[in-house]
């Protein structure tokens, strides 16, 4: 019987194969040893999205975008959201909830806070936000542990003011600290950076997140709409469009 020369000079080749008297035959009948390395394969990005053969490429789209929708999505946003949408989806079901608690600095509330809440209730989304939630002379830290409890997923709306009060343990920081307690946060990078945000708060500063820096805030405002839409009101907008 044919002895395999594989032990002593290999197989890496495939004149390599066909040489060798007892893997030769096989060799030309499935097409080599060198066949597998000759198949092709989807090569991936370090972001982890594969990258097509052919000249036009798409962007990701998240299984909970509805049909027709508009809102682009980078492969890195997708990786961030999907967890706060799978926790959003198991609390979805629960009565009376606001869709999204917003945290922010003191000195944002008039200006880039309201903004953003405008910008999410004009598109449905229901926000707790203390400007109006709070009511004058009532507790803040009782209203803001409530706001916590009766919300599905928490933003933070991460500006160099956040930053100071984060430093300085106020409450943004106690908001923060009960926040990252449960994966239903998304951080919200305005007008500053992710580096800075990492010397303030390592753990937050670990949370992805989007940036005004890579996207308008209307943008990123529908964003959070379509993660924060329940399954059936998808379903109902891709039927209407």
């Amino acid at each position: 019987m044919a002895q395999c020369t594989a032990p002593v000079h290999g197989h890496r080749t495939a004149s390599a194969a066909a040489a060798c008297p007892a893997c030769g035959g096989r060799s030309s009948r499935y097409g080599g040893y060198n066949s597998y390395e000759s198949r092709s394969y989807p090569s991936y990005s370090s972001s982890g999205s594969s990258r097509s053969s052919g000249s036009g490429s798409s962007s990701p789209r998240p299984r909970w975008s509805r049909a027709g929708s508009l809102v682009v999505y980078t492969p890195a946003e997708v990786r961030t959201l999907t967890p706060v949408r799978e926790n959003f989806e198991k609390r979805a079901a629960l009565p009376e909830l606001r869709d999204v608690f917003l945290c922010h600095a003191w000195d944002d509330r008039r200006e880039a806070a309201k903004e953003l809440h405008d910008l999410l209730e004009s598109r449905g989304v229901s926000v707790w936000f203390s400007e109006k939630d709070v009511l004058l002379g009532s507790p803040l830290l009782r209203e803001i542990d409530k706001g916590l409890a009766k919300s599905r997923v928490g933003i933070v709306l991460v500006t160099p003011a956040l930053l100071k009060r984060v430093q300085g343990e106020g409450i943004a920081d106690k908001e923060l600290s009960a926040l990252l307690a449960r994966d239903l946060l998304v951080p919200i990078v305005h007008n500053t950076t992710y580096d800075a945000l990492r010397e303030v708060s390592p753990l937050l500063g670990s949370r992805s997140g989007l940036s005004t820096a890579e996207d308008t805030m209307a943008n990123i405002a529908a964003k959070l709409a379509e993660l924060v839409t329940p399954e059936d009101k998808l379903a109902c907008a891709a039927t209407n469009y």
